[in-house]
């Protein structure tokens, strides 16, 4: 990854949603970040395949493809997030509840429609990152 440009942050694992008691070390991920290329910055969440926070990024993902009236107010809130927190720890600390929020309305979604993880996807960002 560091040949492609990217550098390894110090994150090691992703935020346990509020109200689990899960163990925090089945949450782990590497977060890889590249700015300063031609095209977009990228920060890449590697995280492991079965893991529970692979199943709520997808389905964090999923739910907002399926709600796009929701897509302006999450992306909204990351700009204005961005410009009002000087680092990235900060941010991840605000945004991360507001996560467990969308995952609280996903979740009744994911159980009426039967949704089911897939990793297969076309890469598309749902909001501008920062």
């Amino acid at each position: 990854m560091a040949e492609r440009g990217f550098a390894l942050a110090p994150y090691r694992q992703d935020h346990v949603p509020a109200g689990s008691d899960d163990d925090p070390a089945r949450w782990t991920k590497r977060l890889w970040i590249r700015q300063g290329h031609r095209g977009l910055d990228v920060n890449l969440h590697v995280r492991r395949s079965g893991s529970p926070n692979e199943r709520l990024a997808l389905l964090f993902r999923d739910w907002l493809r399926a709600h796009p009236e929701a897509v302006p107010a999450y992306a909204r809130f990351k700009q204005v997030l961005a410009q009002a927190v000087p680092d990235l720890a900060t941010y991840a600390d605000v945004k991360d509840p507001v996560v467990d929020l969308v995952v609280a309305v996903a979740e009744p979604w994911a159980r009426a429609t039967g949704w089911q993880s897939c990793t297969t996807t076309t890469a598309r960002p749902v909001a501008p990152r920062r």
